[in-house]
């Protein structure tokens, strides 16, 4: 499997819809008899009336319209990889590691707006990859700042990735007080609007309680069922071995490949604690985490030499996901 997606053979992309789809066995035998879920957050709902998920969809056209989702990020994911060279060559083993990270829960597998904001997530992606390479980096910061800001509006823990405004630049480029504040401008500018518009309906005690889950503290126990970190097991194992992969090739990768991995670990770790901000948050939150974390995972899948092991890792991860899922 791991050595025919080490190819650019159009032949993957049909293993790919049929991979897709057999990761999704396990909820298509168990559909549940209802979902509940929210497009946007309730401040963006008061100028944008969209009823919730469950009443616009059934579980089943849910399931098929993220399926669609999810593949279709999958491919323009593993373009912005091979694009930025983050692998030793084009494959695509990032859009395969994108769909198994995308398959790790149930809570996975339907509309939610983590779900949409990984379309945002992947172009801030692609933007932070290109700042090292411009002459000036203030437009692409600025409309980072924005595309955080629309994130926001969808799936409030978004606004956390401001940080990486600051960790891209120092990563990337030497200290430009203008590049430092543009995101920032780009970001309040959305929201400007949206203040302007709470202040033209005499509602703008609504605008800023907003704010009100930045000082929520962190959550001190997780609702996730005990078998569903058994899941994560095979997961943080190829993560490590991903993180020994790149402390051996760390100082023979160019400097850029070496700031982008940085850059998309910082990404990795916010996506995660971003959590915090979000009360009573649902699994489906961690699949902000994915984009960054299938690079890590592709990565290590790239560069492995012992075919028996890395064939025989990648379908113990993939059948292990289907076990959990089942049971």
């Amino acid at each position: 499997m791991i050595n025919q997606f080490r190819s650019l053979n159009p032949v993957n992309i049909l293993i790919l819809v049929a991979y897709t789809i057999f990761m999704r066995l396990a909820i298509i035998f168990n559909m549940p008899a209802e979902l509940n879920f929210e497009f946007l957050e309730p401040y963006a709902r008061f100028f944008i009336p969209v009823p919730d998920g469950g009443s616009l969809f059934s579980p089943s056209a849910s399931l098929f319209f993220a399926t669609l989702i999810i593949f279709a990020q999958a491919m323009i994911f593993n373009r912005v990889v091979n694009n930025h060279g983050l692998l030793a060559k084009p494959t695509y083993l990032p859009a395969l590691l994108y769909i198994t990270g995308a398959s790790l829960f149930t809570q996975f597998f339907f509309l939610c707006p983590p779900l949409i904001c990984n379309f945002l997530l992947i172009w801030i992606m692609d933007k932070f990859l290109k700042i090292g390479k411009s002459q000036n980096a203030m437009m692409t910061m600025f409309d980072v700042g924005m595309i955080i800001a629309i994130g926001s509006l969808i799936y409030f823990p978004f606004i956390v990735l401001l940080l990486m405004l600051w960790l891209s630049l120092l990563l990337y480029r030497g200290f430009n007080w203008r590049e430092w504040i543009a995101g920032i401008i780009g970001f309040l500018t959305i929201f400007f609007f949206l203040a302007v518009f709470y202040y033209w309906n005499d509602n703008l005690n609504q605008f800023y309680k907003i704010w009100s889950p930045l000082t929520n503290k962190f959550p001190s126990v997780l609702q996730i069922k005990y078998d569903d970190y058994l899941v994560l097991v095979p997961t943080a194992v190829i993560m490590v071995l991903a993180a020994f992969q790149l402390r051996d090739n760390f100082f023979r990768s160019f400097v850029s490949t070496r700031k982008a991995f940085q850059m998309l670990f910082f990404m990795f770790v916010l996506t995660i604690i971003s959590v915090y901000t979000k009360p009573g948050f649902r699994v489906y939150h961690f699949l902000l985490s994915v984009p960054p974390g299938a690079v890590m995972l592709a990565y290590y899948f790239s560069n492995a030499k012992k075919r028996w092991f890395y064939e025989s890792l990648f379908v113990l991860f993939a059948l292990s996901i289907q076990y959990f899922l089942f049971v």
